[in-house]
């Protein structure tokens, strides 16, 4: 056992290093190049196209099982989850404030990259033998890309479906396990088996159940949680300006140890503020995609709108306010580190702010649970047919409370390594689909077409 977890432990280190780092933020940039910056600059069209796409147009036919709207909660579901809180705190910890900047750079590639995603996902997929739409990586490499390369899309589905029982499904159950039971004295076992109902009731419903929980939870607990965090900001108010030229200027220089920080340098900043930032909004790992293909709507290029704001979301939003949050308060030199850390920056502005914390966190974690389990299953669904898909849900939900009581440091590092491994197949695949992206947004955008998801 100790010589497989150091040959993944090896390759994780290869798949997570500076190469897939540059290739995630290459072929950002290069989507954003050639998309002339759109997704900055039609920020505001998305979220107007997000607002009308709460429900789709009923006087027009659209395709797809849920609201665009849903669609992106669904994504959201999956992505605002322990890497928000903890993996924030750790990026700083590691890289120093400065992680916070290039978190931001990366999610300003991201949305050009969530944008292409949505698109080819919207535009190759299939409608499988229940009348449901369905696509993703596996189906754009298909479709798109031809025969040739379909193995390489078999590889992102067999990668997706082990992947996700990892970090979507065993690794969440243990988060939201440890965060009630240090703050609420709550057992394990009995947060196993309460998380096992909850989930297995959602997942019974399939997607359009899925989406409508998330369409809910995730706006709600999003909200609870960035206003917590601004009400943080609000009680070091005089910290903020600093905080930003800390930031700003520990991007580009080294930052000395101080109190219970070690101290960084600016290529740890770079390093750990990418991979985190990656990590959290998934812009790349080719998993959001599988969501947006759902959507009721018969236009790509007005998903793809709608997509890009998880990163947006997810990254400028959520991960800045726990970032600004452990910075204005000092954490960051406290020696805390992971969801500590941001319970630390909290409970010292917030009464009961470690409470917000473990609150936000277990919400969160649940929801990723819900948003991956879709993910996996039509990585499960690709491989072996829709004839799977029960048995499916039906181990997912057993297996949440193993998760819950288990030790998981290997099933987290293979996680993390395979789900690092569906990006290659996603990446080679949006560089050589960017023509259709960058043919079908000229397209949409010459024709002025109205800001409505069923156009």
């Amino acid at each position: 056992m100790e010589a497989i977890t150091e040959f993944v432990s090896m390759i994780n280190g290869v798949v997570w290093g500076t190469p897939m780092l540059v290739l995630i933020l290459g072929v950002g940039l290069f989507l954003s190049l050639g998309l002339k910056l759109m997704p900055i600059l039609r920020l505001g069209a998305g979220f107007k196209l997000l607002w009308s796409g709460r429900t789709p147009g009923a006087e027009t036919k659209v395709k797809g099982e849920i609201s665009p709207f849903n669609a992106l909660m669904t994504a959201l579901s999956a992505t605002i989850g322990t890497g928000n809180i903890a993996g924030v705190a750790t990026a700083i910890v590691v890289g120093g404030p400065g992680a916070l900047f290039w978190m931001w750079c990366t999610a300003l590639v991201g949305m050009a990259t969530k944008f292409a995603e949505a698109v080819l996902a919207v535009k190759y997929r299939e409608v499988d033998d229940e009348g449901n739409h369905i696509g993703g990586p596996m189906y754009y490499i298909k479709n798109g890309l031809g025969k040739k390369w379909a193995w390489l899309g078999t590889l992102f589905a067999l990668f997706g479906s082990v992947a996700g029982f990892g970090i979507g499904n065993t690794v969440q159950a243990n988060s939201v396990a440890a965060a009630l039971q240090s703050n609420f004295a709550i057992p394990a076992w009995v947060t196993g088996l309460v998380l096992m109902l909850l989930v297995g009731a959602v997942l019974m419903g399939g997607i359009k159940r899925i989406g409508v929980v998330a369409g809910k939870l995730v706006p709600l607990m999003t909200l609870f949680y960035v206003t917590a965090g601004l009400a943080v900001l609000i009680a070091y108010i005089d910290q903020v300006p600093a905080a930003f030229s800390l930031i700003i200027h520990s991007a580009f220089n080294p930052v000395a140890a101080q109190g219970g920080f070690a101290g960084a340098a600016v290529w740890a900043a770079i390093r750990f503020g990418v991979a985190r930032g990656v990590f959290s909004n998934e812009a790349g790992l080719g998993s959001a995609p599988i969501a947006h293909a759902a959507a009721q709507t018969n236009n790509p290029v007005a998903q793809g709108l709608v997509a890009m704001l998880g990163t947006f979301i997810d990254t400028i939003v959520v991960c800045s306010i726990t970032g600004l949050a452990i910075v204005v308060s000092g954490a960051w030199t406290s020696g805390e580190n992971g969801s500590a850390l941001t319970s630390f920056a909290f409970s010292h502005a917030l009464p009961f702010g470690n409470y917000i914390v473990a609150v936000a966190l277990a919400v969160f974690a649940f929801t990723t649970m819900l948003g991956w389990s879709f993910y996996s299953e039509k990585c499960v669904q690709y491989l072996f047919g829709i004839r799977a898909v029960k048995p499916f849900r039906l181990i997912w939900t057993l297996v949440v409370p193993l998760g819950a009581v288990s030790s998981l440091k290997f099933v987290w590092l293979l996680a993390d390594t395979l789900n690092a491994m569906m990006a290659i197949p996603n990446l080679i695949a949006l560089a050589l689909l960017s023509p259709v992206v960058f043919g079908l947004t000229r397209e949409y955008f010459r024709k002025q077409l109205p800001l409505n998801t069923a156009a």
